[in-house]
């Protein structure tokens, strides 16, 4: 009995620590958001957030940045996501146990503690000056690819991993294939740990800005919907060199070549902050709502009613 009792009182202590430490977090990440939004106030101003991107005058808009962010990461996602999902896929399903095995997980875990600014630097070198592309949307998406498919890879399989074998073993015995079983059954049951990695892929690309230095570039061209697909101002050209509004941020900081430099910095941040966090929630809901429909518990719930 006092073995017993010594128990609980040990686990009621650990428990209060981690809710205490789940609370500073908590505590944290609100002063965090809440010092930065009361720094950028006035953030939602059209003008600021549609206006023209230089920032050589005061009030200089983040419209042309803020686009560039959007769609760097829709980007990244065409690339980085079939990547690390066949690669999940790959390691949880097919992949046999030995040394070749451990050696892909090696060179994954070795990929994921690269330096942004050392995978920039490689970017440069190949993406940018190898190929002839110069500064280019494209670079930049490839290379927050090579950052971010380490983390997504192993997000994917572990959320594969996770899947019970009995739903496996079922959909196996009802006579589907091992591939029918995975897209119909496997990854629909994945999907939200697999919006987890994709969510952690957005928050990097949205933050990046050290390896988008050598690879998207630090300015932007006039944009034009009229021009055409091929010229470097049309807003869709992934050939363009394009500063995202991490990389706007850092640069009006660390040159300050406006007069307003620094509130311009400001409300940057509080509408990045504001993207992430808005990202963040429609992804969870977007997860809910797939993972409802595949699994058919709202289905089944009316069923019942």
């Amino acid at each position: 009995m006092k073995n017993v009792a010594k128990a609980r009182r040990w686990n009621s202590v650990w428990t209060g620590i981690l809710y205490g430490i789940s609370g500073l977090t908590l505590v944290l990440l609100i002063f965090l958001i809440w010092n930065i939004i009361k720094e950028g106030w006035g953030f939602w101003d059209i003008n600021f957030l549609t206006g023209a991107s230089s920032n050589t005058q005061a009030g200089g808009g983040i419209g042309a940045q803020l686009f560039n962010s959007f769609y760097l990461l829709v980007l990244t996602l065409l690339i980085s996501l079939p990547l690390g999902l066949g690669a999940g896929i790959y390691l949880s399903e097919y992949a046999k146990q030995g040394k070749f095995l451990e050696f892909i997980r090696l060179c994954i875990e070795t990929m994921a503690s690269l330096p942004s600014i050392v995978v920039g630097l490689f970017g440069l070198l190949v993406f940018v000056t190898m190929t002839g592309w110069g500064y280019t949307l494209f670079a930049g998406a490839l290379v927050l690819t090579i950052l971010n498919l380490p983390n997504l890879t192993r997000v994917c399989e572990t959320a594969i991993s996770n899947v019970s074998p009995a739903i496996k073993e079922a959909s196996l015995g009802l006579g589907a294939t091992k591939w029918q079983t995975i897209v119909k059954i496997v990854i629909p049951t994945a999907i939200p740990q697999i919006i987890t990695g994709v969510i952690l892929t957005a928050g990097r690309v949205f933050g990046e800005a050290a390896a988008l230095l050598f690879t998207a570039g630090l300015t932007t061209p006039k944009l034009n919907m009229a021009a055409d697909i091929t010229s470097p101002v049309n807003p869709f050209n992934i050939f363009r060199p394009a500063e995202t509004l991490a990389v706007h941020i850092w640069k009006l900081n660390s040159e300050g070549i406006a007069p307003d430099a620094t509130s311009i910095a400001t409300r940057a941040a509080a509408v990045l902050i504001i993207m992430v966090i808005v990202f963040n929630i429609l992804a969870r809901f977007l997860a809910t709502i797939l993972h409802n429909r595949f699994t058919g518990k709202k289905r089944s719930t009316k069923k019942v009613g």
